[in-house]
């Protein structure tokens, strides 16, 4: 079976999608082995095979953006 696992996705981690930038910032909202959906600004909910597509760390706090830090 194939075992995928990075640490840093959970549920209210801020991520962004490499080749999306236009999407903007994203939120994880589950992960179920390497599908991992991430509800982002300017895209909505989208699920993210995570063995493919390397979403980048952007925070793990969305109170940050409230404070302008990122």
């Amino acid at each position: 079976m194939d075992r995928f696992s990075d640490p840093f996705l959970e549920p209210g981690v801020l991520v962004r999608h490499p080749t999306r930038p236009d999407w903007g910032l994203g939120q994880v909202q589950s992960v179920a082995g390497r599908k991992v959906t991430v509800n982002f600004e300017h895209a909505g909910k989208q699920t993210i095979d995570a063995g493919v597509v390397t979403l980048g760390f952007a925070g793990d706090d969305p109170q940050e953006l409230d404070r302008g830090t990122s």
